[in-house]
């Protein structure tokens, strides 16, 4: 029963947002040049799924979001894990990342194309520097937090640094980590979509841009919506891979 009326909450929303849609465009409130009806929306999405250019957009703006995360979640895994056995090394590194914490990735962009182009390595570099400090700062401070009397219980059985921290460290960090990873993917999606604003001859931004400058507005409500969809998908995923986690560690 719970299920079902939180469901009804999360689509309550929705229906009212489109019912709204649909009646602010029968009555001519706005030209359909800026607000177009939702048959012609749902229209050019049908079409748009026959022939594929939705489905190729999306499946180009996944493949960067998980290129750079990846990059991102090893580049989290080895700092904080240099930060635990080398503690001195923070120092030399720390004022260097307190500064790129605060500077916009897509304000780079402009340096980046002049360096390498406007090929993947920009968008790359992009969502790395989005979704970097967010899984970075949480499994640092996880890190940080363990228990320190399951610590010196490592320390009594003999673990080495490294053991400890697999051991219990790791596990200690858990959610912290998964909360980082939930709010990295959704600052990766943010930024994939601005840079390919900005660079790009594919993906979800470029659809948006491109269908404006096309005077398509259909097309960009569509952009619009996949974005939304793609994002409460891979939230989603994380959202379950939490739960599960955190159940198993109870």
């Amino acid at each position: 029963m719970r299920t079902m009326k939180g469901k009804l909450h999360f689509c309550l929303p929705f229906l009212a947002v489109f019912l709204l849609w649909v009646y602010a465009s029968s009555q001519g409130f706005w030209s359909s040049y800026i607000l177009p009806s939702p048959a012609r929306v749902w229209g050019t999405l049908l079409h748009m799924l026959e022939n594929g250019e939705l489905f190729r957009h999306i499946r180009i703006s996944l493949q960067r979001i998980l290129w750079g995360f990846s990059w991102a979640l090893l580049a989290s895994c080895l700092l904080s894990s240099l930060n635990l056995l080398f503690p001195r090394l923070r120092n030399y590194y720390s004022g260097l990342l307190e500064v790129f914490r605060h500077v916009p990735p897509l304000s780079l962009i402009p340096l980046l194309i002049l360096w390498f182009g406007i090929g993947e390595l920009p968008k790359t570099i992009i969502i790395v520097l989005a979704s970097f400090f967010p899984m970075y700062l949480n499994m640092d401070d996880g890190f940080r937090r363990c228990d320190r009397k399951l610590l010196e219980v490592g320390q009594m059985l003999g673990f080495s640094p490294w053991k400890s921290l697999w051991k219990i460290r790791l596990p200690a960090a858990l959610p912290g980590i998964l909360t980082g990873l939930r709010i990295g993917m959704g600052y990766s999606l943010r930024a994939i979509i601005g840079a390919e604003m900005i660079a790009a001859d594919s993906g979800l931004g470029f659809l948006i841009l491109d269908a404006q400058a096309m005077s398509r507005s259909d097309k960009v409500i569509i952009g619009i919506l996949a974005i939304g969809a793609l994002g409460l998908v891979l939230d989603g995923i994380f959202a379950l891979l939490e739960r599960k986690v955190l159940c198993w560690m109870r």
